[in-house]
């Protein structure tokens, strides 16, 4: 493993992050666990980055890769692709948007760089507002707009981005309000912020901030946005690469948690709906999607192989209920969660719903995060063979836990107890 090591820092940038101090090699997988180069089983709570939502080694989704790649594994968007069409037919219906058009791309980072070329184009305004402590991808444009330092390299940006109050619950100036309170003083931030800009393109937003530490407003707190927003014509993004596909358990996409003044105009996907396949993808009303006056293609966005794989994955995450499992596992899972992280005095906070939790870390008795805590308890996590992320504002200090959506009860049982022991050993 050292070797391997040595030649990934020899070749792989020093900004692309390993965990553990001892990085792990995952040589394969199945259901919802992964071996080592060593042989050691571990029970996989993150599904490499809330991508794996199905199961590891799926049958229905490795037998349809494998039948498609041997027929034709690529052609570009320049011909018909009958497996890209059956499946932008299905995201369009399970969408909500009305008269959808969807255009796939390879990564979640993409597709909401795409969202932000419809968007800009569309109100002709490179003015865009995002959440406090958002995560949106890694290329210039969604660095530009992302509301996370840790994941923002650079202040420079094709994009003018103003932040707004809301996608943080309990932390900031309005972390003491009643819920009700909270919508009111973040739609006043936002209609503050209007009256200081000139024509704003769109508002991106997470219903839950994955990379920010699972961290979520009130329900209800967009659809007030969209009241506003509506009035002035702009956009509501909804960003589900990490919400999307009924991890929430509650919905089968974070939106519909807000979705009392209508759906998004953009939704943007990716992640889960491959299961590990590169597919991303934008939905948008036909009058945004085809607002664009020049020629586009996409090489690799909408593959054969990739589309077989998200044809079956969401078959089977249709047919087996998973969005179902999710609430009613995420639901045992959250609540073992939070008696495992009782008495622990690092723990300022178990949040979020369905199989989407996040375990907020503080220096004891303060609310200053503790990034120190979240590494230890990492590495302890790993060594009683569970595999959980991190991530979190201001510092990365909350665990991430995000398993395959088909986890079961016995499962969530084992979890939850090899989480306990590595928090106790804080």
């Amino acid at each position: 493993m050292n070797d391997l090591y040595d030649r990934h820092r020899a070749v792989i940038p020093d900004w692309v992050a390993l965990y553990y101090r001892d990085p792990l090699e995952i040589t394969h997988g199945e259901g919802r666990h992964v071996w080592d180069a060593e042989g050691r089983r571990y029970l996989d709570f993150f599904g490499g980055i809330l991508t794996t939502m199905t199961a590891h080694a799926l049958p229905e989704v490795t037998k349809a890769v494998a039948e498609q790649a041997g027929r034709i594994i690529h052609s570009s968007t320049l011909y018909l692709n009958r497996p890209m069409v059956e499946l932008a037919e299905r995201i369009a219906g399970l969408s909500g948007i009305p008269d959808a058009r969807v255009f796939f791309t390879t990564s979640g980072t993409e597709a909401n760089d795409t969202a932000l070329l419809l968007a800009t184009a569309y109100r002709g305004s490179n003015q865009i507002l995002a959440m406090r402590n958002s995560y949106h991808g890694r290329s210039f444009s969604t660095v530009g707009i992302t509301g996370n330092r840790a994941w923002s390299p650079t202040g420079l940006s094709p994009l003018q981005t103003l932040y707004v109050h809301g996608g943080v619950r309990t932390r900031g100036p309005y972390a003491h309000y009643s819920d009700e309170e909270f919508i009111e003083a973040c739609v006043a931030d936002l209609e503050d912020l209007l009256g200081h800009t000139r024509n704003v393109a769109a508002l991106i937003a997470e219903p839950i901030q994955g990379v920010g530490g699972f961290t979520s407003p009130p329900d209800g707190l967009y659809a007030a946005f969209r009241r506003v927003l509506d009035r002035h014509g702009i956009l509501w993004i909804a960003d589900e690469v990490q919400t999307g596909w009924g991890r929430t358990g509650e919905h089968f996409w974070g939106w519909q948690a807000h979705g009392q003044a209508g759906p998004p105009d953009i939704l943007t996907f990716a992640k889960g709906i491959g299961n590990g396949m590169s597919v991303g993808g934008v939905v948008a009303r036909a009058e945004v999607m085809n607002c664009l006056d020049a020629n586009s293609i996409s090489t690799f966005g909408g593959s054969p192989v990739t589309m077989a794989a998200g044809l079956a994955n969401l078959s089977y995450l249709l047919e087996h209920d998973l969005q179902g499992n999710a609430r009613r596992v995420g639901g045992l899972l959250i609540e073992r969660i939070r008696a495992a992280c009782a008495g622990v005095p690092a723990v300022r906070e178990v949040r979020g719903r369905g199989l989407m939790i996040g375990i907020e870390l503080t220096e004891p008795g303060t609310d200053r995060a503790n990034p120190d805590a979240a590494a230890a308890v990492l590495e302890a996590a790993r060594e009683n063979g569970l595999l959980i992320g991190k991530g979190g504002g201001h510092d990365t200090s909350t665990l991430r836990i995000a398993p395959p959506l088909s986890l079961t009860v016995s499962e969530a049982e084992e979890g939850a107890a090899l989480l306990e022991a590595a928090l106790r050993s804080l």
